[in-house]
């Protein structure tokens, strides 16, 4: 069972905006040999879904995202940094990750579309939840990417 965390960055305390970097950090740079920064400075304005679990009498993080207010990145609303932890893939969580990251953020920034920039080969996943391809893909950091739409509901 997950625990969903909705959080802006300033009610993160240390352990879990160090639980979530490390889990950023594992996978983006690390697993996908990708070196790029990742601590970009939009965190501070974003906030936070993390989703918690445990294992052997201990929490740990799952997944998260993040949401960005509309014109922080992209005229749009936004969705970021969309990771699930190694052990937790092919559990159905980064569906739900997304599925409760789009409930979030229409509830922030009701009213507002949403945009992400996908790895492309993710683009038939993000389209199941109503995403459309509006770029043409694009080489950021070494990893095809395309930019996304979700219209506003």
């Amino acid at each position: 069972m997950i625990e969903w965390q909705w959080s802006g960055f300033a009610d993160l305390t240390a352990a879990e905006l160090y639980e979530m970097l490390a889990l950023r950090q594992q996978v983006f740079v690390l697993e996908q040999a990708c070196l790029y920064p990742d601590i970009d400075g939009l965190d501070p304005g974003a906030h936070h879904l993390l989703g918690w679990r445990t294992v052997d009498g201990k929490r740990e993080l799952a997944a998260t995202l993040r949401c960005l207010a509309p014109g922080a990145k992209y005229e749009e609303m936004s969705l970021g940094r969309v990771v699930t932890s190694p052990s937790t893939r092919g559990t159905g969580l980064g569906r739900e990750l997304v599925a409760q990251g789009i409930a979030c953020a229409q509830r922030l920034h009701p009213g507002h579309a949403i945009r992400i920039g996908a790895q492309a080969h993710l683009e038939a996943f993000y389209g199941s939840f109503g995403f459309v391809t509006v770029s043409a893909p694009y080489d950021e950091d070494g990893i095809m990417h395309i930019d996304m739409v979700r219209t506003a509901t």
